[in-house]
Order: structure tokens, then C-alpha cells, then sequence
């Protein structure tokens, strides 16, 4: 597609998709904000915007910027959805405003007081045998060993889902969000992958699968009072689950790598171990486990001075908001004490990400048992990324912890 004539913005030949840039985007997400607010990337006919002010606006707006039309480079309008369409991501209000409502009260900050106590539990016990390996001497995998298990125990856990096979939810979440991209060679492994575990994915997401009282059993009560219909149910299981486990375990393997990479970050951890929460935030911030997500313009749209055509395609970079130095001072320093509030890491507005509660508590909850511990975190191996078109995230980060 031809960049409109109405949209006098830098046209860049950028493949946000490509694997240079997947690898370290940073450097390009650079060039694209200082060609300024806007930008046409050509290969695929979008428009982009790599700025703080410009990604918060149109995650705000979701009258001129809608979801429903696919939150990918696929716009639903012209082309059918390669699954059904999930109902709190893929979707506007009204629709939206109904599961949105079922899922907000079931992570009320009441819930998040119920569950706090199970998970901090099994991230003190988790945190504890990982240490007790490295005192043996033993190599530790900061991803394998612990950014997937953790939020593979306690989030399903919650959720009511049994023990068995739950790294099919890291399968299904891979495919998923490379599909947001366009369908190059990452998404046709993943989905090759995930096929065989399709079928496994939805059994369990059925009312019979799951433990009563669970956060996916309050979602089939929900079902009961008519508020969404019984065939939707399990759609909004499938969407809570694969959104409430792999940014969660992206978002604390970035932060692991974060403070092996700034071991003068790690002595403050160590020294304050109250700083959890802000570290946590302050990784989201400067390595966002979800780097990008697209809008599309239903109708034509007047904005700085732009006049966007309907059915457009609005690629806005999260992980470029997050180092704006027009929003940030020192935006490549890794710094725990900053002040990382506004932060596009879970996005904004009605869409913003509705379980960044209990990724928020799952980090805060580990990074605190690891400060009380571990003075150091050492790496002992390069860490190897996982290539993803939508997701920063790794396959293993070999390291050793240093005890207290």
C-alpha cells in the first residue's frame, strides 16, 4: 500500500519484523523517533509512532483506533481472523465492556489480597531450592528454571487449571503473539508447534477442567448470570490464560537479565529489598516484554495535523515510548529507583493489559525473595533470545546467584 498524500510524514524502508531487528530493536526504534512523530513504514503500508505522547494517544482513543479489526498487521475487516477472535483483546465496546467488567472484578485488589499469600509462598520456596543448586556449585537457567516456572505454578494455579501439561500454554502463547506480525518463518514454526496442542488448549479451558472457586470457574458464574453467553466462556479463559502467562514470564526474564547486566542496580536491590516493585517496573520499562500492537482507523481520522484514511493500519512501538527521552531523562540507564509510572509496557486506555495486577504482584513477589538472598547475580553464559514478532523475550540465561 502507497503512503496516502494525507499523510506528509518520513516514509523509512524499516522491517519491524525482520530478525536484525527483532534481535535489538533499539537502534532503528531510535531513527524513527527522531524522523519525528509519525512515520510510513513502506514494506507493509502502516503508519508508526515510536514517541511516548503519540503511543499513549492513540492506546487512549479507542473511538478513532479500534481493536476490533485486529490488534496485528491483519486487519479483520478485510480478512478473516486466523482463530476466533478474543474477546477482551480483539474487541470494542460494547462487547468489550462485557468480558472487560467480568475480568476486572475477578482481579479486584480484593482477589489479588486472597492469592498474595500462595504466591509469595512458592516464590520464596522456588527462589530457595535455585539457591541451594548455585551453593552446589550448580549453573541455574534464569529462564528455564525460573521465569517460566513460576508464572506456570501460580497463575494457572489461580485460574483452577491442573498441573499437567501447562508448558502448552507457553506453546500457544509463542504462536499467538506472533501471529500479531505478519506470517513470515517465525509464525509458521510456531505454528507448526502449536498445532498439536490446539485441541489440549481449549479441553482445558472447559468449566469441567477447571477447580471450582477459580478465576476460571468465576468466569463460567459469570456465564450463569447471562452476563456473557455459555459458548463465550471458554473463549475468555483462552484469552485470560495465554495473556496472563507469557508476558509475565518475559517481563521477569527481563528483569533477571537487567540486574545481572547492572550489578551496581542488584547492591541497591540487595541493600533495600523494598525497591522490588520499582525494579520490576523499571525492567518493564527499559526491556518490555510486549514490544509493539496495532490499531486500525475505522473511519477516517484528523489528528496533528494528519488526516488518516479509514482501515489504516497504526503500528504503535510500546518498547519505543518507553525509552522517549522526551518522557524519560536517561532513558537507556537502567535505574530501580526511578520513578517508571506511565510506562507503556501494559499499554493504556480501556485495552490496557487487565491482569498487569498479578503480573505486577508475581514480579514484585520473586525480585523481593531474590534480594533477600542473592547479592549478585553473575552470568555465566550468553543469554540466548527467543524470537518473537510481537514479544522481547529469551530461551535461556545461564547464571549463577551469589548468596548473602
Amino acid at each position: 500500500m502507497n503512503r496516502p498524500d494525507t499523510l506528509n510524514v518520513p516514509e523509512m524502508d524499516i522491517d519491524p519484523f525482520s530478525t536484525d531487528f527483532l534481535a535489538m530493536p533499539y537502534p532503528d526504534h531510535e531513527r524513527m523517533r527522531q524522523a519525528g512523530p509519525w512515520v510510513w513504514l513502506k514494506r507493509y503500508g502502516i503508519l508508526a509512532t515510536c514517541r511516548h505522547a503519540q503511543v499513549k494517544a492513540v492506546l487512549s482513543d479507542h473511538v478513532n483506533f479500534i481493536s476490533s479489526a485486529g490488534v496485528g498487521l491483519a486487519n479483520f475487516n478485510q480478512e478473516a481472523p486466523f482463530r476466533p477472535k478474543s474477546l477482551i483483546l480483539e474487541a470494542d465496546p460494547p462487547d468489550h465492556t462485557r468480558a472487560r467488567t467480568i475480568l476486572a472484578r475477578i482481579l479486584s485488589p480484593k482477589t489479588v489480597a486472597q492469592i498474595r499469600e500462595h504466591f509469595s509462598a512458592e516464590a520464596e520456596s522456588l527462589v530457595d531450592r535455585l539457591l541451594a543448586r548455585c551453593r552446589d556449585g550448580a549453573v541455574i537457567d534464569g529462564v528455564k528454571d525460573l521465569a517460566e516456572v513460576y508464572p506456570l505454578k501460580v497463575f494457572p494455579d489461580a485460574v483452577g487449571l491442573e498441573p499437567e501439561g501447562r508448558h502448552n500454554l507457553l506453546l500457544y502463547g509463542d504462536m499467538i503473539f506472533n501471529a500479531f506480525g505478519p506470517r513470515n518463518e517465525l509464525l509458521q514454526r510456531a505454528a507448526e508447534k502449536v498445532q498439536p496442542v490446539t485441541a489440549w488448549i481449549m479441553h482445558h479451558c472447559q468449566r469441567e477442567q477447571l477447580r471450582p472457586g477459580g478465576f476460571g470457574d468465576l468466569i463460567y458464574q459469570a456465564a450463569d448470570q447471562g452476563e456473557i453467553s455459555h459458548q463465550e466462556a471458554p473463549m475468555l479463559v483462552r484469552s485470560f490464560l495465554s495473556a496472563g502467562v507469557d508476558t509475565t514470564v518475559n517481563g521477569l526474564g527481563n528483569a533477571l537479565l537487567c540486574l545481572a547486566q547492572h550489578p551496581d542496580q542488584m547492591e541497591k536491590l540487595h541493600a533495600d529489598p523494598g525497591l522490588a516493585r520499582s525494579a520490576f517496573e523499571e525492567s518493564l520499562r527499559l526491556e518490555s516484554a510486549v514490544q509493539t500492537f496495532f490499531r486500525t482507523t475505522p473511519h477516517e481520522v484528523a489528528l496533528e495535523g494528519l488526516v488518516i484514511p479509514p482501515n489504516t493500519k497504526v503500528l504503535t512501538f510500546l518498547a519505543a515510548a518507553n525509552r522517549d527521552e522526551r518522557q524519560w531523562p536517561e532513558p537507556e540507564k537502567f535505574d530501580i529507583q526511578r520513578r517508571a509510572a506511565g510506562h507503556m509496557a501494559f499499554g493504556t486506555g480501556i485495552h490496557a493489559c487487565v491482569g498487569q495486577v498479578v503480573a505486577r504482584l508475581e514480579g514484585e513477589l520473586i525480585l523481593n525473595a531474590i534480594a533477600r538472598r542473592v547479592k549478585r547475580i553473575e552470568l555465566v553464559g550468553e543469554p540466548v533470545r527467543r524470537l518473537n514478532n510481537t514479544l522481547r523475550a529469551m530461551s535461556s540465561m545461564p547464571m549463577r546467584w551469589i548468596p548473602a
